[in-house]
């Protein structure tokens, strides 16, 4: 597992916040001048979070959610992801193995207040949260084909809300889909005003937090065991494609050409 740092903790303290709201956890990606992309330390973070809200008494749901108007998250910060290499890559699969576990575990309600775009990983974890809250500029996609990146937990994911021939579409194409798509798909559960996404998206947490407590974890529960294999089978084929891609360079190269383009 990759050593984080005390300084390289603390910042992302600063990078992932988190509020207590009526029995809420808000819990808000907040780097609102890359797009919330998150790196090792704010996933970490993010992990330490829910873990300890799924086993304190005061938190009865978390809302998840991003800063600023114009993204939830755009997935990876490529600044981190273009210095990897074969082995590097391989662990950074078991980061998102933890991540993505903690929230499938996660046997509280799960809210996720898509206040903007939700890209490659974030797309990926706003669709294992529990209920997915939106407004028309919430756009959602997988273009990690567009920077070079295998897109292996995106398709098992995608497949298994969406079906074969939808995932298979959104892999290869890298294509965003727009919030009215999304809903319709069911990617998206409720589109309100943006003004209006997270009082929605705590409204939702709160009106789940009541339901009976056991039987609401006994289904989570449910979801997760019935699913296990396949997250499983898609994490160790991740492991293998990743470090293939990574060792070959291609990935670091598409990244660095779009960072450039972006300079």
């Amino acid at each position: 597992m990759l050593n984080i740092d005390a300084a390289a903790m603390r910042q992302a303290e600063a990078h992932v916040l988190a509020e207590a709201i009526d029995g809420t956890l808000l819990i808000t990606l907040n780097r609102p001048e890359r797009l919330n992309a998150w790196d090792a330390p704010m996933r970490a973070r993010l992990v330490g979070l829910l873990l300890h809200a799924n086993t304190d008494p005061a938190t009865r749901a978390v809302v998840l959610t991003g800063a600023g108007e114009r993204a939830f998250c755009a997935g990876q910060d490529l600044n981190e992801g273009k210095t990897f290499d074969g082995a590097r890559a391989e662990e950074w699969i078991e980061e998102w193995r933890r991540l993505y576990g903690t929230i499938r575990r996660f046997e509280k309600p799960l809210v996720v207040a898509l206040n903007g775009l939700a890209a490659g990983s974030a797309f990926q974890a706003a669709l294992l949260g529990d209920v997915r809250v939106g407004h028309e500029g919430s756009r959602m996609g997988q273009p990690e084909i567009n920077s070079g990146m295998v897109s292996a937990t995106g398709f098992w994911i995608m497949r298994e809300m969406l079906g074969l021939s939808r995932a298979i579409e959104m892999v290869l194409t890298g294509r965003l889909a727009s919030a009215e798509e999304a809903h319709r798909l069911g990617l998206i559960h409720h589109l309100v005003p943006a003004a209006e996404v997270r009082a929605k998206a705590l409204a939702v947490a709160a009106d789940l937090a009541a339901k009976p407590p056991l039987a609401f974890r006994l289904n989570k529960q449910r979801f997760c065991a019935a699913t296990q294999a396949g997250f499983d089978e898609t994490f160790e084929a991740a492991r293998q494609l990743h470090r293939q891609a990574f060792e070959a360079g291609e990935p670091q190269r598409v990244m660095a050409d779009f960072l450039a383009k972006q300079r």
